[in-house]
């Protein structure tokens, strides 16, 4: 079994900035690719960032620029800073894990920016 918990969510002005972290635990010794997405209320799910355990990093093209995903260096550990927040950027924030042909999810911490 993988668990994965995030924390650092919360309520910011636009502008303002956040720091995610994820941190696995279970079964994760042949854990690689850590990566955060989002859903906005009414929409799907989308990625964020994901980084490899040798940190690589992939974004999508809004949060590029923006964001930062990084990892611990236990490697069990992905964060995520957030600058220059924006409404749109308001959702429920996802960890996630891809291992062994199978997707790991945090339960998800909420983002809420104010105009």
């Amino acid at each position: 079994q993988v668990q994965l918990v995030e924390s650092g969510g919360g309520l910011v002005q636009a502008g303002g900035s956040l720091r995610l972290a994820c941190v696995a635990s279970g079964s994760i010794f042949s854990i690689n690719v850590m990566g955060w997405y989002r859903q906005a209320p009414g929409k799907q799910r989308e990625l964020v960032a994901r980084i490899t355990s040798g940190g690589r990093t992939t974004y999508a093209d809004s949060m590029a620029g923006r964001f930062t995903i990084s990892r611990g260096d236990a490697k069990n550990t992905v964060y995520l800073q957030m600058n220059s927040l924006k409404p749109e950027d308001t959702a429920v924030y996802y960890c996630n894990a891809p291992m062994r042909g199978m997707d790991y999810w945090g339960k998800g911490t909420l983002v809420t920016v104010s105009s």
